[in-house]
């Protein structure tokens, strides 16, 4: 066993809780200095793990030591707030003062003390376990060489300084790449070495540029990836091909976006003679050309996920595999792991089958032209006739797995997403994504197959990559409940009664008020973020007791593992199952933590388009609805989804407060809620906060 094993077992046992180095050098036997300081090196990385703390000459478990785990968020203002390991214990406020040293995203151990805040829970750091920010991109300013770094991400509150030596020839108004070597104590700034100069500040080119070196994205591959990647072929051999059924003379087709390049899930339909349906849904088998733990699949999990720019996409696989041997293109073979499913009239699924298979797509269908087929465009069925009676099945059969869902509470929240385009002279347009019908039945063919898979492999009990949706926070419920209150709406349904057919009915019940799109966004913000995990517990906003990525393995990695679990299992020898325990465990955290990573830098890039856009419309006049309100200001979205902020000072003057349960700002007569319609006119744009700004004119 190892020594820190035998060290933890004693604490855990309560024999060594409580007491010093000396009484435990004892209770081990321990008399030779070299052997006390192995022990002492042992302590003091447990120390450093945060398995144990010192206190007072005493050495305790942490979980008996009264202290909190957590993780740092900061404040452009220099205090941050410890976000919990322990959700139930919620956030703590961390004052400038008592950071001692700690920066944000630092993994770190604090102390609970009573604070001033009113209700609020203070806390004080006392051990750093793990810097979260080892690089950073921001705006170098100096003289004479040295100089700080100033963070773009003002959540990194504190500048980075760079002595004469490691400025890299940075001079002021370059944006850097700067890499901390010595972090502070007390209250000293970190030190840290330029590694790279990206361009000039507000310069388009470099803003982008720095938006994604700031999320420690990937740009290219490494060599060693693409020198695998060069080794996989071109086609399907003869060899791929046994041991799966061929489907290669089945009617199967693609229906994806007009600017897609990669297809990952092909569809086939029909409808049975006794009223049910054949739904087909065959996803490129990614897991036949990644092998688990070779050079491309390591830099696959790395990355997790593609992410996605107006201009650009940064894949998860190399180009060879994501556009070529791995996407369903028309007219050539692929391998693929098929999920065929009968369905009722009901929408009830009475039969399914798994298996892997080779295909060849008929059909490249966009959204475009399956919803111009039914709307009854003459040219486009003329043209595309040898599939539109599949086309009007998987209608038919979209409607029917639609009002299985609906019956049973998923929750449809109608969300208003902007799309953005950017044409061959470098302009943008900024519109509504419109939900057309042809997107709705690819949406219900994959979240079928996605429940399919995720059932038959709960009821093996083999480990396994669910995507989980838990039910609302307490706090945020009690939140929203009495935002509904405010607004006269009564609910009877509480935190341990939550159900997702609950909030269903209540937007179905709301459809045609005023209020209806104020009480849809609120309701999507009490909502949790969807993650990854090897513990299935369900998808409440699909109402789902069982769930997980299927059909998307060319863009994400939880998908290829679910491939590769469903194909062990089908091999009729499962084997690693003690393995992918472990695994699953890591991927699932890994790629849910990656997830978020793109998320929010697609949102940066969003915004940053957004800048460059309403840059050439200042001064312009437009209606709009009000977004959000807080202490600082009201926000405002216009019909296109662009978002602006019009600060405090801004409004009409007055003493302004805020009503958190009816989201309203008020001073005397001027009153702001959210659904209030407004007219504004663009003020300016923020480039450094990426952030378009508004005066109300009415």
């Amino acid at each position: 066993m190892i020594l820190k094993d035998v060290l933890i077992e004693k604490f855990n046992n309560g024999e060594f809780e409580f007491k010093g180095a000396k009484r435990i050098f004892e209770l081990l036997g321990v008399k030779t200095n070299s052997e006390k300081d192995i022990i002492r090196k042992e302590l003091d990385e447990l120390e450093d793990m945060g398995k144990i703390v010192y206190d007072n000459g005493k050495y305790v478990l942490f979980e008996h030591s009264g202290l909190i785990k957590g993780t740092l968020k900061g404040n452009e203002r220099g205090f941050a707030f410890l976000i919990c390991d322990d959700k139930e214990k919620g956030d703590f406020f961390i004052p400038p003062k008592s950071l001692n040293g700690a920066l944000n995203g630092d993994k770190v151990i604090i102390k609970h003390v009573k604070g001033i805040r009113g209700s609020s829970d203070e806390g004080v750091v006392v051990k750093v376990l793990e810097r979260g920010v080892k690089k950073l991109v921001g705006t170098f300013e100096g003289e004479n060489g040295f100089g700080f770094v100033v963070p773009d991400d003002r959540s990194n509150f504190v500048d980075i300084f760079v002595p004469f030596k490691f400025n890299f020839g940075a001079k002021t108004g370059d944006k850097v790449v700067v890499e901390i070597f010595a972090y502070p104590e007390g209250r000293k700034n970190p030190e840290g070495r330029v590694v790279e100069i990206l361009g000039k500040k507000f310069d388009f080119k470099t803003e982008r540029l720095s938006i994604i070196k700031n999320a420690d994205l990937p740009l290219e591959f490494p060599l060693k990836v693409t020198r695998v990647a060069e080794s996989v072929p071109d086609s399907v051999r003869l060899q791929d091909k046994i041991g799966r059924r061929d489907l290669t003379g089945e009617l199967i087709v693609t229906i994806d976006g007009d600017d897609s390049r990669d297809f990952d899930d092909a569809v086939s339909v029909s409808e049975n003679g006794d009223g049910t349906f054949t739904l087909g849904v065959h996803i490129a088998d990614v897991s036949a050309y990644v092998l688990k733990g070779d050079e491309i699949d390591m830099e696959a999990l790395n990355r997790s996920t593609s992410v996605y720019f107006p201009e650009e996409v940064l894949p998860m696989l190399p180009f060879k595999l994501s556009n070529g041997i791995c996407s369903l293109n028309e007219g050539v073979e692929r391998l693929t792991l098929s999920c065929v499913m009968k369905i009722d009239g009901g929408g009830n699924i009475i039969d399914r089958d798994i298996f892997t298979s080779v295909i060849k797509s008929k059909k490249r269908l966009t959204y475009n032209i399956v919803q111009k087929m039914l709307d009854g465009d003459d040219e486009t069925i003329k043209e595309n006739s040898a599939v539109y009676p599949m086309i009007l099945s998987a209608h038919k059969l979209m409607q029917v797995l639609s009002d299985k869902r609906k019956k049973r509470g998923t929750i449809d929240l109608t969300v208003q997403e902007s799309h953005i385009t950017v044409d061959k002279n470098g302009d943008i347009k900024i519109e509504p994504r419109t939900a057309v019908t042809a997107y709705k039945i690819i949406e219900e063919f994959m979240i079928a197959a996605n429940e399919t898979v995720a059932e038959f492999v709960y009821y093996i009990r083999y480990p396994f990559v669910y995507r989980v949706h838990e039910k609302p926070d307490g706090e945020k419920l009690a939140g929203f409940i009495a935002f509904l209150n405010a607004l006269g709406i009564s609910v009877k349904w509480r935190d341990e009664t939550c159900h997702p057919k609950d909030f269903a009915t209540l937007l179905d019940k709301i459809k045609d008020e005023p209020y209806y799109q104020v009480v849809n966004k609120i309701m999507l913000r009490t909502m949790q973020k969807a993650k990854y995990s090897p513990k299935n517990v369900g998808h409440f906003g699909l109402a789902s007791a069982c769930y997980c990525h299927f059909t998307s393995p060319i863009r994400r990695y939880p998908d290829l593992v679910v491939h590769r679990v469903v194909k062990n299992i089908l091999s009729g020898n499962p084997v690693w199952q003690d393995e992918y325990e472990d695994y699953v465990k890591e991927v699932s955290v890994t790629a849910s933590a990656n997830e978020r990573r793109a998320d929010e830098v697609e949102r940066d890039m969003d915004d940053l388009y957004v800048c460059r856009y309403m840059k050439k419309h200042i001064g312009e006049a437009y209606d709009g609805v009000i977004s959000g309100v807080t202490n600082f200001g009201v926000f405002v979205e216009l019909e296109n989804t662009v978002e602006g902020l019009i600060r405090l000072e801004n409004l009409p003057k007055g003493y302004y407060t805020l009503d958190e349960n009816t989201l309203t700002l008020t001073s005397g007569a001027h009153k702001y809620t959210i659904g209030d319609a407004v007219k504004i006119k663009v003020a300016g744009v923020n480039s450094a906060q990426k952030r378009v700004e508004f005066l109300i004119i009415g």
